[in-house]
């Protein structure tokens, strides 16, 4: 396809317009793309996303001229809150300290807790301890079973070990 402007072109740019509810398709060649000011679109949000990214870092930037570099990736804290993006896992061990005061900015929190359902977040428990009686449920039911697999044995046990926590 040619470009609709020029006409001599190749047209490799394809741009959509809305203005004042009147929609415009217009395939255009790269040079007519420029000269109408659709340059490198992706390419420039691609870079306003990184520096919205980077932004969440940047205020917390230490001025350093012997800056610090990840062994494995060669990162920088200052490569790393231009960018938005860690170099590699290792990256957490080494600016870990810098990185946290961002992290809980962004996520509200510097503890992994699982995956949550709706805003409420789990709270982790330790495990409660089961009280006598609840035991003791628990090897009746075991017994019941025994009993109904005819495992006498083994009911007898369980017998003899709810007699225990009964006396």
């Amino acid at each position: 396809m040619k470009c609709q402007k020029c006409g001599a072109d190749n047209a490799n740019t394809h741009i959509k317009t809305i203005v004042n509810g009147e929609f415009k398709e217009y395939d255009l060649c790269g040079e007519c793309a420029k000269k109408m000011g659709y340059t490198n679109l992706f390419g420039e949000m691609e870079n306003d996303f990184s520096n919205l990214l980077g932004s969440f870092f940047g205020n917390v930037l230490p001025a350093r001229t012997q800056a610090t570099r990840c062994e494995f990736c060669g990162s920088s804290y200052a490569d790393i809150a231009k960018s938005g993006h860690l170099g590699c896992a290792n990256c957490y061990k080494i600016f870990g300290e810098q990185l946290m005061p961002s992290i809980r900015r962004i996520h509200g929190n510097t503890t992994h807790c699982g995956k949550n359902s709706g805003s409420e977040q789990r709270k982790i428990t330790k495990p409660v301890e089961e009280t006598k009686e609840q035991k003791i449920a628990q090897l009746k039911a075991e017994l019941n079973k025994a009993v109904q697999e005819q495992n006498f044995e083994y009911a007898a046990q369980i017998r003899d070990k709810i007699k225990e926590m009964e006396a």
